[in-house]
């Protein structure tokens, strides 16, 4: 128990950096990344109430970052055409691979669960 409130003081940097140049795409193809992705893959985390209790947050701050890395619908117009290319293809086999969203973060958040009208629209975006 002793341990438990320990770690509580552990800090993590829970970040959200400002926008550069969010994603160019339909209102709806934008809406369902909104819904779906952001909170992994922006700058536009919204944190929830466990993001600040240890070890979780370990959890959640690393899951994040690693998210950003690999794929930041905020700096999406920064990159090169070929690179927004490629990732959209990459976005669509994810998604038909159901790897994404991650299956935690869909208990959590129900709601983020992929129809298979949004797939398809997803599908359709990436020129897939």
């Amino acid at each position: 128990m002793i341990a438990l409130i320990v770690i509580q003081f552990i800090p993590v940097k829970r970040t959200n950096p400002a926008s550069i140049s969010e994603i160019d795409a339909p209102a709806d193809v934008k809406a369902i990344f909104r819904n779906s992705c952001f909170d992994c893959h922006s700058n536009e985390t919204v944190w929830p109430w466990y993001s600040y209790v240890a070890p979780a947050s370990w959890l959640l701050v690393s899951d994040i970052n690693e998210g950003r890395e690999n794929l930041n619908f905020s700096n999406w117009g920064n990159l090169d055409r070929s690179k927004q290319t490629k990732l959209r293809e990459e976005i669509w086999e994810e998604i038909r691979e159901e790897r994404m969203p991650l299956w935690q973060y869909r208990i959590l958040h129900p709601g983020s669960k992929l129809s298979q009208e949004q797939k398809n629209l997803i599908r359709n975006w990436s020129g897939e």
